[in-house]
């Protein structure tokens, strides 16, 4: 007897369209999920921008104070903070009228929030300054600048992974003052940023002051110049076009009877706490 094969048509089609839906259902739900993570970790991102921010408001805290303690929280399910030493170098030169000498010489790390380009992206080549906002300028005027800048960037690829992140990297602040006797003061602000422990037992960063260095150079001078150049052995692209500075040199003319003064403050990053 021949068999009837139309008699099972009906349940293969069955299995098919149960097949297919499973397959449409499975689309949508990594689809949604997907949405998901990348809604939450975007979320996560600019929620962290204000803890950069803090956390260079916090540099400013205890650069100037040796043995200063400061602790950041921050929360992240995506991203991680992570510290890079040696990044930029700041040499400071003194003009006499005659010759350029060199006065000091630093090189800070600086502090990232890294979010994989898996769970959010903000677009290659990415970049947006959050402070200050309006310069790119390594060297800011005033008491109230800030002495890092931090801002949005995505570079890739890069030797250590592929990041949306967000940065804070040391700056100068200058502030000129004139005391009631009639002297002028020039006065340079530095933060420099070295490794401390990074035991990672908390989402935090501690930052410690460390040192500092305070220099009041005598004689004539006319001119401060300093210069931000990235350290050659640092990570590939970790340059200068990644921090992207104005210029990376900048020249202040000094009026004749100025007091000029720098303070150059060491200050030990940990990522989270050691207890």
């Amino acid at each position: 007897m021949r068999k009837d094969n139309r008699a099972i048509s009906p349940a293969i089609s069955t299995v098919i369209m149960t097949a297919a839906i499973v397959v449409l259902v499975l689309v949508a739900v990594t689809y949604a999920n997907g949405s998901l993570t990348n809604q939450i970790a975007g979320d996560e991102f600019s929620a962290n921008k204000q803890f950069m921010q803090s956390t260079g408001l916090q540099i400013d805290n205890v650069a100037w104070t040796i043995g200063r303690t400061e602790t950041v929280d921050y929360t992240a399910s995506y991203g991680q903070v992570k510290f890079q030493p040696n990044v930029i170098d700041y040499t400071i030169q003194i003009y006499n009228g005659i010759s350029w000498q060199t006065l000091y010489n630093s090189t800070t790390g600086m502090i990232l929030f890294n979010m994989p380009v898996g769970d959010y992206s903000l677009g290659n080549n990415y970049f947006s300054r959050i402070i200050p906002s309006n310069s790119g300028s390594f060297l800011q005027w005033n008491a109230s600048a800030p002495v890092c800048q931090v801002f949005a960037i995505q570079r890739i690829p890069m030797q250590d992974g592929s990041y949306a992140r967000i940065v804070a990297v040391p700056t100068v602040r200058v502030l000129n003052s004139v005391l009631v006797t009639g002297v002028n003061y020039y006065t340079f602000y530095l933060p420099c940023l070295v490794s401390g422990e990074s035991p990672y037992l908390s989402q935090s960063v501690t930052l410690k002051g460390d040192s500092l260095t305070n220099l009041t150079p005598s004689g004539t001078i006319t001119q401060v110049r300093i210069n931000a150049t990235a350290v050659s052995n640092s990570p590939t692209g970790f340059n200068s076009a990644f921090f992207n500075f104005d210029s990376t040199s900048e020249t202040v003319p000094i009026p004749s009877g100025t007091s000029i003064e720098f303070y150059i403050g060491t200050v030990e990053v940990s990522i989270g706490m050691a207890s």
